[in-house]
């Protein structure tokens, strides 16, 4: 039986459409520096495109030590428990910090070999490493925004995220008009002048949200204070439920980024191919993605509280849910492909092969808006986060990865075959998800008794 708890469906929906529009207008930033580049020059828009495999991987994993936090808090929260919220926020925070300085000091030492991993075109890694120089020092700035973030998604406090992040994408949109082609006067810096847009609109949203955890948000009461102290019997539980999230995230982080290194060293139009639709692919996704985030603290809660009804109605309920949006984000993504390629101006291999990648992508939406969430909202945030691990460890290091090589630089299949291998994942997650999920093996209750 579906659940026919109204105030289950106002809080899903309240939670889905902000995280996803938030994750939305997050996307837009790395959409923008495309379509403007896209009209500036190719070599430029493929650099910065290597350049986002890089950021992919940082984003991965400080959305790992995240998720971990959310999940683990989430169950505290269940309980009314914000001092170990809190404490939770501080070991973030610093795991998040120091994620970001170690990508920031391997790409300030070795910039070209980092990008010689995604393309062998000089032109197109010489357009990277500008863009690189700059974009590196937002690193540090968004693994803070992003951690602020998660905790107040715990406590559901989710408006603000929005609104900081339509803020960064309008700061990025001007810098990038007038200083990509050169405006009213400014510079014409190119891919620089992308980088100097995304860094700025980093710097603003950081701030703004620091601002706004410390002075607004007066459920947690947090100060800059708490943030100098670690609880390590909360460090330890969070290492024991973090870890399977890191190692997930870096497999998934990894992998996406080696799709690319698959992708450009086969064509060059293969890259600019692969940037034009994964950009597309990625912002439909964060329907998926909002759809998660809000299943993993809405049955995070429920566990933390105990109540095994509503955790059996609810999961049947979101699975439910899981695939209405799957099939709408599909039927989206076969639609919108015609006039987005419209909007780029790129050689006609790059078009037909970013044509057939989103009619590809178009059931891979379906299926992964399945698996995704399920996986990773109703199964992690429940307090199982070992089992999305290790599926992803058989899937794409078993078989994914594996194939996807041969079929490259073996067999010398075409780009577009190349494609349906590297997402084959999404497709057969969705058998053990589904009887994983509907066992409810996965429920388990990660918090310590109040002392």
């Amino acid at each position: 039986m579906l659940t026919k708890d109204r105030e289950f469906y106002r809080t899903f929906a309240r939670l889905c459409v902000t995280l996803m529009l938030e994750q939305a207008v997050i996307l837009s930033v790395n959409l923008v520096d495309n379509l403007m580049l896209g009209t500036y020059s190719e070599a430029a828009l493929s650099g910065v495109a290597a350049v986002n495999q890089i950021q992919f991987v940082l984003q991965q994993l400080v959305y790992a030590v995240n998720n971990a936090m959310i999940v683990l808090g989430s169950q505290y929260w269940g309980q009314k428990r914000l001092g170990e919220v809190r404490r939770l926020s501080a070991i973030g925070l610093w795991a998040g910090l120091a994620i970001a300085l170690l990508l920031f000091l391997l790409v300030s030492f070795f910039p070209r070999q980092a990008l010689l991993l995604f393309t062998t075109d000089a032109a197109i890694a010489a357009e990277g490493v500008k863009y690189l120089a700059i974009i590196r020092f937002s690193y540090l700035f968004f693994a803070v925004t992003t951690v602020m973030l998660g905790t107040m998604r715990i406590i559901e406090s989710v408006r603000i995220a929005l609104r900081v992040s339509v803020v960064s994408l309008v700061i990025n949109v001007c810098v990038n008009y007038l200083l990509i082609a050169g405006h009213f006067g400014f510079p014409e810096l190119g891919a620089r002048g992308a980088a100097i847009g995304t860094l700025a609109a980093r710097v603003v949203e950081c701030a703004i949200v620091a601002i706004h955890l410390f002075t607004r948000e007066k459920k947690l009461d947090l100060r800059p204070a708490d943030y100098l102290k670690i609880d390590r019997t909360m460090l330890r539980d969070y290492v024991r439920v973090g870890t399977p999230v890191l190692l997930a995230s870096a497999t998934w982080g990894i992998s996406n980024a080696l799709q690319t290194v698959i992708l450009g060293h086969m064509t060059a139009s293969a890259i600019a191919a692969q940037s034009i639709s994964s950009t597309v692919f990625l912002l439909l996704k964060v329907t998926s993605v909002g759809a998660s985030s809000a299943a993993a603290i809405i049955i995070g809660r429920t566990v933390g509280a105990g109540d095994m009804g509503k955790i059996k109605s609810y999961t049947r309920t979101l699975q439910c849910l899981f695939l209405m949006i799957g099939a709408a984000l599909g039927v989206a993504m076969f639609f919108i492909r015609v006039p987005l390629l419209a909007a780029y101006r790129v050689s006609e291999e790059t078009r037909y092969l970013a044509n057939a990648y989103m009619l590809i992508q178009s059931v891979v939406l379906f299926t992964m808006s399945y698996q995704m969430p399920v996986n990773t909202g109703i199964i992690r945030g429940g307090g199982d986060t070992r089992f999305a691990m290790i599926l992803d460890l058989i899937g794409i290091w078993g078989i994914v990865m594996p194939l996807s090589f041969l079929c490259a630089f073996v067999w010398k299949f075409s780009p577009i075959v190349v494609i349906i291998c590297l997402n084959s994942d999404q497709v057969f997650k969705c058998v053990p998800a589904f009887f994983r999920v509907n066992s409810y093996k996965w429920v388990r209750n990660l918090t310590r008794p109040a002392s």
